[in-house]
């Protein structure tokens, strides 16, 4: 079977680990061949291109910056890429026949891309793996509106958005609340055609640090070596809810019985930098990036992870950042809003507590709870839900059984 995979992720390859890459291998090792269409974004200064990489043929395709930029360039180069990824297949692709088109969101604007597409190959299946709920969540942040001149971008994508369901003969959503949400919001979407199909990795053997390498790990950074570490690793953008983080490092952020790490990058960094220099807190360490491999050394050095959601969404959000913590053993706290049920699947499963996003009182008695845990016994609990629920077969089944 050909696949063809679009994507808004910067893929190089299919080398390094990821939940797209990691998918893309499986069907590499199924037998399938495999045709990866990504963006090269403008600041790479890179042109399109159809290259084989890893055992599949990539082609990056030039657009504006779509991350990590602000909402002006990224609002217009979302409406741009759609004809810039049907005007590169057309030139580069257009003699190959896909049986299946697998794509994922962000973006939603794929709908002219997918049916070029079909118009090559009718009997080609289609699924979408949907990641992000879009436009709703920009709403839910305040960055668009349902009514006024904001209301107007906001009814373009999101007649884009039910266009994409439409086209899709499969929805591989996230998690159960993701399911239910596209269901009873998408009235005419069918619902026999939406499944679960959830963010995952390959399953890669558990190693557990001896003690004195965690310690020389912990070092290296100047981390405490005799207390619990809570850690917090990924993007750092409104999604995340910052000021929330920023408050719950402010009435944790001096205590002697653990310390906290926060690791990543995004839009609101600097809103946390500000504050951690100003602050000087004695029990908060801040890294703004790390190499991945340090990074995967330094989560497993450490004893719980950390997840944050915004307060004010309404849509079921299931971060990715999950499944490395879970991968070592690491027991969570979510901090999110009602809608997601990260939280609530975590403290069903025995792997982690939950607490709502605009509560730091209530994010301050997670954390002591944790401490007075069985650490270890929770941590394996959600390495074993792990294995039974988020390796990349689960995801591969779901897709290849149609």
């Amino acid at each position: 079977m050909h696949l063809i995979f679009l994507t808004m992720s910067n893929l190089q390859g299919v080398a390094g680990a990821g939940i797209y890459t990691d998918l893309m291998r499986k069907f590499l090792k199924e037998g399938h061949q495999v045709t990866v269409v990504a963006p090269r974004e403008r600041r790479l200064g890179e042109f399109t291109s159809l290259k084989e990489v890893d055992g599949v043929r990539l082609l990056g395709v030039r657009t504006l910056n779509l991350q990590k930029t602000n909402v002006v360039e990224k609002g217009i180069g979302q409406v741009l890429v759609e004809t810039q990824f049907k005007r590169a297949i057309n030139k580069y692709l257009k003699d190959v026949k896909f049986d299946l088109i697998v794509y994922s969101t962000p973006p939603i604007t794929f709908p002219k891309v997918i049916k070029y597409l079909k118009s090559l190959e009718p009997k080609t299946k289609t699924y979408l793996l949907l990641k992000d709920i879009f436009p709703q969540n920009a709403v839910d942040l305040g960055m668009m509106s349902k009514t006024g001149i904001k209301g107007l971008l906001y009814y373009f994508f999101r007649k884009k958005e039910k266009k994409l369901y439409a086209l899709s003969d499969y929805i591989g959503c996230m998690s159960p609340a993701n399911i239910r949400y596209v269901i009873e919001h998408n009235k005419e979407v069918n619902p026999d055609k939406v499944e679960e199909a959830p963010n995952s990795y390959e399953v890669v053997e558990y190693r557990e640090l001896a003690k004195e390498e965690r310690d020389a790990i912990r070092l290296k950074y100047n981390l405490p070596v005799d207390a619990p570490i809570f850690i917090y690793g990924g993007n750092l953008g409104k999604p995340q809810g910052i000021d929330f983080l920023i408050k719950c490092l402010e009435n944790n952020g001096n205590r002697v019985d653990c310390h906290f790490v926060v690791v990543g990058d995004g839009t609101e960094y600097s809103k946390l930098e500000q504050w951690f220099k100003k602050m000087k807190p004695m029990s908060v360490s801040l890294f703004q990036r790390l190499p991945k491999e340090d990074y995967d050394k330094l989560v497993r050095s450490c004893d719980v992870g950390l997840i944050f959601l915004d307060y004010r969404f309404t849509i079921p959000n299931y971060p990715s950042r999950l499944l490395p913590y879970l991968m070592e053993k690491k027991p969570v706290i979510a901090a999110t809003d009602t809608t997601s049920d990260v939280g609530s699947i975590a403290e069903a499963n025995g792997y982690g507590y939950w607490c709502p996003s605009n509560d730091v009182s209530a994010f301050t008695k997670s954390v002591d709870k944790m401490l007075s845990s069985d650490l270890v016994k929770m941590g394996e609990l959600g390495y074993q839900y792990y294995l039974n629920h988020y390796t990349v077969e689960h995801t591969y089944k779901a897709i290849i059984s149609h």
